[in-house]
């Protein structure tokens, strides 16, 4: 097994592929005039070039080992392309610019990180092993997608209370914040937490099926309990009609524990303590 340099650059191209995303999500995350269409095309210009960093570094595309490359930095950069792409088809419909402030700076964070920590190739133990990753990786995506919108309900929800504590009974007064309805963002939450719910228990499911010696380590401890949460989320809200604070406070608890199973053990391994796999 190939042990990872925890300072190791990436080749010239690469890293001036990175300069460049990081650029782009830079000039996003800059607070300009609405009516400018410059943060918008960053933004979009800065993802593709992410993808095609993915494609050509984390995938282990041109490695002499094949596989792919594991580690906390390869999977918090998909995760955070994940959402980002989200963003990128959902503001088609809806303005978000407040979100896209917070997007870019996390892309140039995911960026930067994942070119400093780069992980390591490790060859698949399965021919179901790229799917199991794809599956688990998408999940990540899909939750980290239902927080950033659990995150937008929760703002809109105090803006709301705000304004009644203050006596306002203006006309047409948004009841969500950002330009969507508090309902449609509610219902929108909770449709990528049944979705990255689905995508996770397949992940455990074809974990379950391609381990070859299952260990009760703190990745399966963590990622099982997190996989109870979100069960216990949905349940909730299905049977007791669990919802605003108290279901997003479920979800972001759920959140936690997937990325301490993974990103949050996989960063104490490489980065605290300089080791490899686990």
């Amino acid at each position: 097994m190939l042990s990872p340099d925890p300072v190791a650059l990436p080749s010239a191209g690469p890293l001036l592929l990175a300069v460049v995303a990081m650029v782009c999500y830079g000039i996003a995350a800059l607070p300009l005039k609405s009516s400018s269409r410059l943060p918008t095309v960053a933004l979009v210009v800065g993802w593709l070039l992410h993808f095609v960093l993915l494609v050509l570094d984390i995938s282990g595309w041109g490695q002499d080992l094949p596989g792919a490359r594991f580690g906390f930095a390869p999977v918090l950069s998909i995760t955070i392309w994940l959402v980002i792409a989200v963003h990128t088809v959902e503001s088609r419909f809806v303005p978000l610019p407040t979100v896209r402030l917070v997007l870019a700076p996390a892309g140039v964070l995911t960026v930067l990180v994942a070119a400093l920590f780069p992980g390591e190739v490790r060859a698949y133990s399965s021919p179901l092993a790229p799917l199991h990753f794809a599956l688990g990786v998408g999940s990540y995506g899909l939750l980290g997608a239902a927080v950033l919108h659990a995150t937008m309900l929760d703002r809109a929800e105090s803006r709301l209370r705000l304004r009644k504590g203050a006596g306002s009974t203006s006309r047409g007064l948004f009841d969500g914040a950002f330009g969507m309805p508090l309902l449609q963002l509610e219902r929108l939450t909770f449709r990528f937490v049944e979705a990255g719910f689905l995508v996770l228990t397949a992940t455990l499911l074809l974990g379950v099926l391609t381990t070859v010696h299952w260990r009760w380590d703190h990745k399966t401890v963590f990622s099982l309990l997190g996989w109870a949460v979100f069960a216990a989320l949905l349940a909730g809200r299905r049977l007791r009609g669990w919802r605003g604070r108290h279901a997003t406070r479920w979800l972001y608890a759920g959140a936690a524990l997937l990325l301490l199973a993974y990103v949050g053990s996989r960063f104490v391994m490489e980065v605290m303590l300089h080791r490899g796999s686990v």
